[in-house]
């Protein structure tokens, strides 16, 4: 089961799906408000993604899936893995992302300036005021996307039993691997971290290495 990153959709694993296929039945989902999934009524956060997820396996008959997972599809995963260890199989992770990182002073300063203009002006502080990803959202996927980021997920992490696979890009400046590569690591017994070639796409950007390290950790005993 292939899980997506944030404002990403299931064909970013093509290289993984087309793979896979040929040894493993494949299930490459898009999550609500991505690729060609439906919206949501309300702004959802990671457990509500998790929740849609175990019924989505439901529906899809799946029976303890491997679980490969990019980024954003790494919160959704920690986050089902730490409840539901029994209906699942093993994780990769790649690009995980899930750390509230510490708010420098610099940064604690911006978001006063920011909360200061919204109360003036609204719609101007929107505009100007966060990341180019975060200006394109709509106000419904802007509550989300809050929700979702700024959810610490260390003990997900830490309730992990399955064997874990992590793999990085060394040229990751998403989710560095020195970060949150080496922290979850610590986080999950017994996983692997390993670093290749890459950015944050590095499964799509080397897709022969990362398929061959996929492989091997799924079909290891």
């Amino acid at each position: 089961m292939l899980l997506h990153g944030y404002g990403s959709k299931k064909e970013s694993f093509y290289y993984q799906i087309n793979f896979l296929k040929n040894y493993f039945r494949v299930a490459a989902v898009d999550f609500p408000c991505f690729g060609a999934s439906e919206q949501t009524e309300e702004a959802w956060g990671v457990k509500e993604y998790a929740d849609w997820l175990l019924k989505f396996m439901d529906v899809s008959g799946l029976n303890r899936p491997h679980v490969v997972a990019h980024s954003f599809g790494a919160r959704v995963a920690l986050k089902l893995f730490s409840v539901e260890s029994e209906r699942l199989n093993k994780l990769v992770l790649t690009g995980g992302a899930g750390l509230v990182k510490p708010r420098t002073p610099q940064y604690m300063r911006q978001i006063t300036r920011y909360r200061r203009v919204k109360r003036l002006f609204p719609k101007y502080a929107e505009k100007h005021f966060g990341s180019e990803e975060y200006k394109s959202l709509s106000p419904l996927m802007k509550q989300s996307f809050k929700k979702i980021v700024n959810e610490d997920l260390k003990d997900c992490a830490a309730k992990i039993i399955a064997p874990t696979l992590l793999i990085y890009g060394n040229e990751d400046s998403v989710t560095p691997p020195a970060e949150e590569g080496e922290t979850f690591h610590s986080l999950i017994a017994g996983s692997t971290l390993d670093i290749m070639d890459g950015g944050h796409f590095c499964f799509s950007e080397h897709p022969k290495e990362f398929n061959f390290k996929l492989f091997t950790f799924l079909t290891e005993s």
